[in-house]
């Protein structure tokens, strides 16, 4: 057997303490599929047949996060680890949860879970699995399969929907046919789920190495459709052929997802999806019969704030992400900047993601390198000072050489900065010089 990890062996120890108390105690779900792939799980869950008040009892530190639904957190070593009371589940009419649930037998809270690969038992006292959805048979043929009636199984919870398309993505597995009729039929439902919710499978299938067979089922599934309709007008959007010869928007969106380096984040995976999603509301012909997309950087930079805000993403999320949209025209003018310029371009934090964001709309488009290779060399030209460095003067400096604070102060200070990041100032005192000349200041 592999090495137990810490979490492990605290899980068999709380599992432990439940069969000393006369209780059934199982790992579940998710740390199940893990184990038998040969993989550390995350995080261990553990099933039981303790009522969540005698697991609270059992364990001095717990709390409930839905003693309702039969769950309870044992809190051991400072770690969370989630144990449920088998159940059973009356009818959901939320699309999220049961009215009630029903402590019941370890078949029975089988089968009210979601996926055959997700609803399997370990038993850690004798290091057996207990299998009564056939999930291990599922698990080795590499296949997402609803337990019991697929159209139930999504009914009850609109999130399996994603959750299905996020474990195929993940893992490399197919959807079972009949779970993959099912999820395509109820994908419009998939609007009923909160917003955070849908978030987090988003991100999870788009952070994930093969974050393009989840584009490719979210797209076929009809889900991409439902949740982000921005990027469904994508389709049939034309673009100049001599610049993108791949296609349309959404096939140049696609080829860019592909070409990104499997460790991504969140930001920089979300400005692929959206840099161009201006493009389709923006689309011109001009009268040499060139199409154009006049401004799309900034309303794809409004559009993305609009949609992650309605995804309900973190404030630094969306900021970095809309700044890098707003900002991925301007690779085009790099060439011809002034140094301060660029150099103020290239300190900015999100540049180094930006420069990524590039690379891909270079290389699935016109395959034209030059800027990028340039802003390769300038970093290196750059590497060896602050991009930015120290201040050579303050305000105080300006006061002290006889002008009145004002709103030119800031205007001055940068004037001095140009100079200094162009190397024609170096020192404090060639910039007091500078600034006694320019504005014909005594000393």
């Amino acid at each position: 057997m592999a090495q137990i990890s810490d979490s492990e062996r605290v899980a068999r120890r709380i599992a432990g303490h439940l069969r000393e108390h006369r209780h059934i105690a199982y790992f579940a779900g998710g740390c199940v599929r893990d184990m038998l792939r040969g993989l550390p799980p995350k995080d261990y869950d553990i099933a039981t047949d303790a009522t969540p008040e005698i697991v609270q009892q059992i364990f001095p530190r717990t709390y409930a996060v839905g003693a309702h639904f039969g769950v309870v957190v044992v809190v051991e070593n400072g770690t969370n680890f989630e144990v449920a009371t088998f159940r059973s589940d009356d009818a959901y009419v939320d699309g999220r949860r049961p009215t009630a649930v029903h402590f019941s037998s370890p078949e029975e809270d089988a089968q009210r879970r979601d996926f055959t690969i997700n609803g399997m038992f370990f038993d850690p006292a004798v290091d057996e699995v207990i299998d009564f959805v056939a999930g291990r048979a599922d698990l080795e043929r590499k296949l997402i399969r609803a337990i019991g009636d697929p159209a139930q199984r999504f009914a009850e919870d609109r999130l399996r929907l994603l959750r299905a398309v996020r474990f195929a993505t993940v893992l490399g597995f197919e959807i079972e046919s009949a779970t993959w009729e099912a999820l395509v039929a109820h994908a419009p439902s998939i609007s009923e789920i909160s917003a955070e919710r849908i978030r987090d499978e988003l991100v999870k299938i788009f952070v994930s190495p093969n974050r393009v067979r989840g584009w490719d089922l979210l797209d076929a599934s009809g889900l991409l459709r439902a949740i982000l309709p921005e990027i469904e007008a994508m389709k049939g959007c034309e673009q100049p052929p001599q610049f993108h010869p791949e296609g349309d928007v959404f096939k140049h969106t696609r080829l860019m997802l592909q070409l990104l380096p499997g460790d991504v984040s969140v930001p920089l995976v979300f400005a692929v999806l959206l840099h161009d999603v201006a493009k389709p509301p923006t689309q011109s012909v001009d009268q040499n019969g060139r199409i154009r997309f006049n401004g799309h950087d900034r309303v794809g930079a409004e559009m993305t704030e609009q949609i992650m805000t309605r995804l309900r993403f973190s404030r630094a999320e969306i900021d970095a992400t809309v700044e890098m949209v707003r900002q991925h025209m301007v690779f085009k003018d790099v060439p011809r900047m002034r140094v301060a310029k660029l150099k103020r371009f290239m300190a900015r934090p999100t540049f180094t993601e930006e420069l990524e964001l590039h690379r891909v709309d270079c290389e699935s488009s016109h395959h034209m390198l030059d800027n990028y290779e340039f802003l390769l060399a300038k970093r290196e030209e750059f590497a060896h000072e602050p991009m930015i460095p120290p201040p050579l003067v303050r305000g105080d400096d300006l006061i002290a050489l006889g002008m009145k604070p004002g709103p030119t102060f800031g205007q001055i200070l940068e004037e001095v900065e140009t100079r200094q990041l162009e190397g024609t100032l170096r020192t404090r005192d060639q910039a007091l010089e500078w600034l006694k000349r320019e504005y014909s200041l005594e000393s």
